[in-house]
């Protein structure tokens, strides 16, 4: 037995629990740099917290011009600021991009160099400046994971920094927050959330020596990142189609903040999978979320191995609430697949690469750059070449599930008002 659980020094998670960012961000500095962006930025909410911060350290700086995707000029601009304030502490209040953005300033800070001197796992030296991360969605798990991805307009995919020091010291998670998060939003978020608890659960165990769970970030799933991603399912699956269909149902909205919360503990170990790792040139290329472009594809990579995880895909049906008592692990994987598209299809997310602007003749291109992002798509369950993940690829592009229509076994909770995708 060897395994590992990364995680803040401190994760608070609750309605109200909003009320102590500001003592936390005093305790850990007095120099504070805010990474937000505008619209939040106009928010009550936020607003409320920023003059309370105020009110407790010497200094602020607010950086408010965070943009999707963390382009490496925004990088710039952000380090910029913490130079004016001689920030010691940094306080990320907003979605992904905002906290992966702060956690390479915090690195930066910290450490100096430029971001590419961090690409790839376990690349920075040390400890970095504290972070407290408050997420205004529930989705991406940055908050609590060893990751920052960013976009380097010298290459043709996202990259990612990965290292159990750039995570955030102080996670506070309060679903009252997330109550004005917009319906595609929502919908973009929650979905890659679920696949982070999907991927994790799905993930090839790998063994490891005494140094792995130091020298490496993603291992692979275990029983601790097992229990994690299934209690995630099951609150996801429940509540995702009711919180983007009203995002005031204050029931949902914490169960999507728990279920963010304990898919991202999963895959801080276990790391994601083909999904994510084929997004990075797909979303580079057509500029579409990142949680659209792994909702699309989770369904296909699934698939694609499925004859290798029908034991864990039959689990996950259980965990999605469906009826599959009585029924082979073949029919329950075919039952969780059917009832993954028709949830894909509630929330809004188109259902093929086609529909959101991806040649069919980039497709082996884009399977070779995946297949080069090793810390993910060495999770992946089924085979990896090249000529694998353009097939997996071809089957997204043309809608092809290549199995039968199964019954999910369940009735569903009622279609939510689907929200229109767009490229942003």
């Amino acid at each position: 037995m060897l395994e590992t659980v990364r995680g803040p020094r401190q994760l608070i998670v609750g309605e109200g629990v909003a009320q102590n960012i500001p003592r936390m961000v005093a305790e850990c500095g007095s120099r504070v740099l805010i990474v937000t962006d505008r619209v939040l930025l106009g928010q009550p909410g936020v607003a409320g917290i920023v003059a309370a911060v105020r009110e407790r350290v010497e200094a602020v700086e607010i950086f408010s011009d965070a943009t999707s995707d963390v382009p490496l000029a925004d990088v710039a601009l952000a380090v910029s600021a913490a130079a004016e304030v001689d920030a010691d502490v940094i306080l990320a209040v907003g979605g992904g991009t905002v906290i992966d953005l702060a956690k390479i300033v915090g690195v930066l800070r910290r450490h100096g160099g430029e971001p590419r001197d961090f690409y790839g796992e376990s690349k920075v030296p040390g400890p970095t400046i504290p972070l407290v991360a408050v997420p205004t969605t529930s989705g991406t798990g940055s908050e609590l994971t060893p990751v920052s991805v960013l976009t380097d307009p010298d290459r043709e995919l996202k990259v990612g920094v990965s290292s159990v020091h750039i995570v955030p010291h102080f996670a506070v998670i309060d679903p009252e927050l997330t109550y004005t998060c917009p319906p595609t939003v929502t919908a973009h978020s929650g979905i890659d959330a679920f696949c982070h608890a999907v991927e994790s659960y799905t993930a090839r165990p790998r063994p490891h020596g005494p140094r792995d769970p130091v020298e490496q970030v993603f291992l692979g799933r275990n029983a601790v990142t097992d229990h994690y991603a299934l209690r995630a399912v099951e609150r996801i699956a429940r509540s995702l189609r009711r919180a983007v269909r009203d995002g005031g149902d204050k029931e949902a909205r914490a169960d999507m903040s728990y279920g963010s919360m304990l898919a991202g503990l999963a895959f801080s170990h276990a790391g994601n999978a083909a999904p994510h790792a084929l997004q990075y040139p797909i979303g580079a290329a057509t500029h579409t979320p990142h949680g659209l472009g792994v909702g699309l594809l989770l369904p296909y990579a699934l698939d694609a191995a499925r004859e290798v995880i029908s034991d864990r895909l039959a689990v996950l049906a259980k965990a999605c609430g469906l009826d599959v008592a009585g029924a082979s692990d073949a029919e329950a994987a075919g039952a969780f697949l059917t009832w993954l598209d028709e949830l894909l299809a509630d929330i809004g997310l188109p259902p093929t690469l086609a529909d959101i602007g991806v040649a069919r003749a980039d497709l082996p291109r884009f399977a070779e750059m995946a297949g080069g992002v090793t810390r993910l798509i060495q999770n992946h369950p089924g085979p990896t070449d090249t000529a694998s993940l353009t097939a997996i690829l071809e089957a997204a592009w043309s809608g092809d599930r290549a199995r039968p229509v199964v019954s999910s076994g369940i009735a569903g909770d009622g279609a939510a008002d689907a929200p229109t995708w767009s490229a942003r």
